[in-house]
């Protein structure tokens, strides 16, 4: 069972959620549920400002979020265009290098701390798991990032990450027990409206 989790690459919360659902595999695999992360542009959603700094509120709740979950790490006190690196992992989704490349971003960003926009920055992080970028690719993946953000939009998604458990989103990161729960009962309702009756 596929289920899509929306994500941006300038998030922190994002960065927790990678961290936390990394850590949740082998209880998301005892559930049969494969994560299907998918890009889009929060600044464009949320109406936020790209390479300035982060408002004091969102700064606050997303240390609050890495401290209730024992993360450490500093969340970026300065939005970054995260644009180019979404359309690369779009270019790479569903091939084998899909998982490496956006773990490679979540280290270089929020672990070196070495910067998302810099001019030429994704390209050299996909070069270090060993892809090469085709720009026209690139360039086409950023028309598929202003659709998909489009689409999230429709689908009443207001932040990342966001779990789309069929048409509800499930957004934040939640405790690992929260989470486990809400699957449990999702898949639960779900089998029991495939069940045949009588």
């Amino acid at each position: 069972m596929r289920v899509r989790c929306y994500f941006d690459f300038a998030s922190t919360l994002c960065y927790v959620a990678h961290r936390v659902f990394g850590e949740m595999g082998p209880e998301l695999e005892s559930l049969g549920i494969e994560l299907d992360w998918v890009p889009l542009d929060l600044a464009e959603l949320a109406g936020w400002r790209r390479g300035v700094e982060v408002e004091p509120v969102r700064l606050a709740n997303a240390e609050r979020v890495v401290e209730e979950h024992g993360i450490e790490v500093a969340p970026l006190r300065v939005w970054p265009d995260s644009r180019a690196a979404s359309a690369a992992a779009l270019v790479l989704a569903r091939t084998p290098q899909e998982a490496a490349f956006r773990a490679r971003i979540w280290a270089a960003v929020f672990e070196e701390r070495r910067a998302l926009d810099a001019p030429g920055a994704v390209e050299s992080f996909a070069r270090d798991v060993g892809v090469t970028l085709d720009p026209q690719r690139l360039e086409r993946a950023r028309d598929e990032l202003e659709f998909r953000t489009h689409v999230a939009r429709e689908e009443d998604v207001t932040g990342v990450p966001t779990l789309m458990l069929d048409e509800f989103p499930f957004g934040g990161i939640q405790s690992r027990e929260t989470t486990r729960l809400v699957l449990e009962r999702w898949l639960a309702r779900k089998l029991a409206v495939a069940r045949p009756h009588g």
